[in-house]
């Protein structure tokens, strides 16, 4: 149930930005957005594990921050894979994965802080 809120989430989120930022940020629809949000969870699952052990010490070095970089990597191998799911530069998709994992941060854990309760 957690995968489908957060696919869910991760939709939506790809679709307002779109909206409001139509020059940076392009998805067509909301299909476009639903697979978009798939492909990047996928992603995510496989590929992106890899990547931070590789880059564990520049993670450290930048106290955690080249997370930031390697969600926006994510985000740019999800457009490429995805059509009609595009960034302007590279730039839009760091602003993308930064209000993407706010996002989530702040619906996921009120989820876990009253499911405590």
């Amino acid at each position: 149930m957690r995968f489908l809120a957060r696919l869910a989430i991760t939709m939506l989120v790809f679709l307002v930005i779109g909206a409001l930022f139509p020059n940076g940020f392009r998805v067509d629809n909301w299909l476009t957005a639903l697979g978009a949000a798939l492909v990047l969870a996928i992603l995510n699952t496989i590929i992106k594990p890899i990547l931070v052990l590789l880059t564990l010490p520049l993670t450290i070095i930048t106290f955690g921050l080249f997370t930031i970089i390697i969600n926006a990597v994510m985000l740019e191998l999800t457009a490429d894979l995805v059509g009609g799911f595009d960034f302007a530069s590279f730039g839009w998709a760091i602003l993308t994965a930064i209000i993407l994992s706010v996002v989530n941060t702040i619906l996921t854990t009120d989820v876990y802080m009253d499911s405590g309760r």
